[in-house]
């Protein structure tokens, strides 16, 4: 990774990240040779990625093709925008985000207990607030749908949260956030260090 200072090793913060984003982007060679992306609701659970998806189409005919996968989740913080900068120079907005990028091996899961484990992981944690059925064999929706697993081979993560700068500049950044208070912008005070109550 070029910028180190971004890096994320911790594996508990990977988890977090994975576990609280709920739409990934998955990435299959497509037939044309071309990289084919496709957005889809997922489950980080024991270790791997699991989605649900139509039992035909072009991802799971690329991946009878070729199982290699890429697979991508954001989040994203606040957007720095050029009045922070006193010059206002626009080559100085910046995005602030988390991200996990997985390579891996994807595969469909056979019928019985671990897709209906899988499905169940992906209710639940879709679900989560409401009362729903668990899943099971008889349910109509269990064999009409495939299910997908993705076994990373390599996982890089990381946080732009601008940890190469001074700390008087990430504080006058972190003050001018939480004045401005948009979207998301004391949720990025905080991923900084900072208590937005304190300041």
């Amino acid at each position: 990774m070029r910028r180190k200072h971004c890096e994320i090793t911790d594996p508990q913060e990977i988890d977090r990240i994975l576990s609280s984003t709920t739409i990934g982007r998955m990435a299959t060679v497509g037939a044309d040779g071309y990289p084919y992306i496709t957005p889809v609701n997922y489950v980080w659970h024991q270790g791997n990625i699991y989605f649900h998806s139509a039992p035909q189409g072009e991802k799971l005919d690329n991946l009878a093709r070729d199982s290699r996968v890429c697979f991508e989740v954001d989040i994203p913080l606040a957007y720095l925008d050029s009045r922070f900068d006193p010059d206002r120079r626009i080559c100085h907005v910046h995005q602030l985000y988390h991200s996990v990028i997985i390579r891996g091996e994807a595969r469909v899961v056979p019928e019985g207990p671990q897709k209906i484990a899988a499905l169940n992981a992906l209710a639940t944690k879709h679900e989560s607030g409401s009362d729903h059925e668990p899943v099971d064999e008889e349910m109509p929706g269990y064999r009409a749908c495939a299910v997908v697993e993705i076994s990373p081979t390599f996982i890089s993560a990381k946080s732009e949260l601008l940890q190469d700068r001074s700390t008087e500049e990430r504080y006058a950044l972190a003050q001018y956030l939480k004045n401005r208070n948009r979207l998301r912008d004391l949720e990025t005070v905080a991923a900084m260090g900072f208590n937005p109550e304190d300041m």
